[in-house]
């Protein structure tokens, strides 16, 4: 059986001034509902945040109960991957918000980062999302090493991807019949889209590109720096992703 849940925040801060309240959330809130078994104390965190976020309240409340989730097993990636689900649901603006609050929680130790390269650790602090595993499954479509973090495999799914500096992925064409096509939003480093036949267009965190089905890109990190993207595969009928051949050293050198 967990451990039982005990709260004297109401008593300790509204003892005085409203005795009736700090009982109810003491004793009723805390002392009853959050020790009931019919719900595990995890699910209970996490149905917490996202009650919080969804009403848009980013104060020391929401960090209480982030700090709460970790305490009880939620993982940054689990984490990660709610606040992305939510924010499809309660509003992308929220999720920005609870994100810098969770990266605050979250954060790892720099030794607890598994990787050995100094940039690449900086880089995967400065991040909400986890770097994930080597892109193996993909690596005959990109110049360079790239990594895979799925967030959000249900509904529409969204997976961070981020590129080594230098790194970048074929030519590429996502086909659908109707609908289909791809969002990218960088979250961290800078990097570059560009179009067949158009000017390379440079991201940086914040940066959203909306690619239509049929059109000829590509997209990766800068020369010199890390970078991470989410890609957001757009629901089409008969979607498929034609892959084509690299972008040239001498094209990409001209970005630097």
């Amino acid at each position: 059986m967990a451990a039982k849940i005990t709260q004297t925040a109401g008593r300790n801060q509204l003892g005085e001034f409203a005795p009736e309240f700090a009982h109810y959330n003491d004793d009723v809130l805390f002392g009853e509902d959050w020790n009931n078994q019919d719900i595990d104390v995890k699910t209970r965190c996490i149905i917490t945040v996202v009650a919080l976020m969804s009403s848009g309240i980013t104060d020391s409340s929401l960090v209480y109960h982030l700090q709460n989730a970790k305490a009880h097993g939620v993982s940054q990636r689990e984490i990660a991957a709610i606040i992305t689900h939510v924010a499809f649901y309660a509003g992308w603006p929220k999720a920005w918000a609870v994100f810098n609050l969770a990266k605050t929680v979250w954060e790892p130790d720099e030794g607890d980062l598994p990787f050995e390269d100094a940039a690449m650790r900086a880089h995967a602090k400065e991040m909400p999302f986890p770097i994930g595993q080597p892109n193996d499954a993909f690596a005959q479509f990109f110049v360079g090493q790239s990594y895979l973090a799925p967030l959000s495999t249900e509904q529409v799914p969204v997976f961070n991807v981020t590129f080594e500096p230098g790194c970048r992925n074929n030519w590429h064409i996502h086909h659908a019949e109707k609908g289909g096509g791809q969002m990218l939003i960088c979250v961290g480093g800078r990097g570059y889209y560009q179009e067949w036949g158009k000017e390379a267009v440079p991201m940086a965190p914040g940066t959203v590109i909306n690619i239509p089905a049929g059109v000829k890109h590509w997209h990766g990190a800068a020369p010199d720096s890390w970078f991470s993207h989410l890609a957001i595969e757009v629901p089409g009928e008969s979607a498929s992703n034609e892959w084509l051949e690299p972008v040239s050293d001498e094209d990409y050198g001209k970005l630097a």
